[in-house]
């Protein structure tokens, strides 16, 4: 019997000393499992706050460009308001000289009845005013013997012609005018029919 309590023994020593081993390997393990999670847990901090100041670096960013976009978008609209208000500037200033001469002109016929000194001064001022605006893009309009077209011509009355086929102009009873290529006002016409 004395042998069984002794193996009995034995084995209980063995089995203390199994337990013991389990728990030391047990607490190794979980000081080790702490440890990573410690490790892990500092290494996800580090992340989260390099993400966090990624996300407020780039957000600075973003109203810095809102505001650079506001700041230009405000700038053009007064640039734009400032071209619309002086778009005139440059034909006006043009067009002064011509006002001028025309004031001398009206002056010299008061003082000197002479018509035809009178006449010639309103034809050089005519050229004048004629020159700056074309140089600006204004061109008068061809129409007599042309095919009647509505985007060209405002057809006010269809005549009877023997000289002209149906559809063509025949008369301008007013100037019409082209700015560059865009229509500033139609010729006033007769049609033959």
């Amino acid at each position: 019997m004395e042998e069984r309590e002794n193996t009995t023994e034995v084995r209980d020593e063995q089995d203390m000393t199994d337990h013991q081993e389990q728990e030391t390997m047990s607490s190794h393990t979980e000081a080790v499992e702490a440890e990573q999670e410690t490790v892990e847990n500092t290494a996800a901090e580090q992340t989260i706050e390099q993400l966090t100041a990624l996300a407020e670096e780039n957000n600075n960013r973003y109203l810095r460009a809102q505001a650079d976009f506001d700041n230009f978008r405000r700038r053009t609209a007064k640039e734009r308001e400032e071209l619309a208000k002086y778009a005139s500037l440059k034909l006006v200033e043009q067009l002064v000289p011509v006002l001028d001469n025309f004031e001398r002109a009206i002056q010299a016929s008061g003082e000197n009845q002479d018509f035809e000194s009178f006449s010639k001064g309103v034809q050089m001022i005519f050229r004048q005013l004629s020159q700056v605006l074309d140089q600006e893009g204004l061109q008068q309009m061809n129409t007599v013997g042309q095919p009647f077209n509505p985007e060209y011509h405002q057809a006010i009355m269809q005549v009877e012609s023997d000289e002209y086929e149906e559809g063509i102009v025949v008369e301008e009873v007013q100037k019409g005018y082209m700015l560059k290529d865009k229509v500033l006002r139609p010729a006033m016409v007769k049609v033959s029919m």
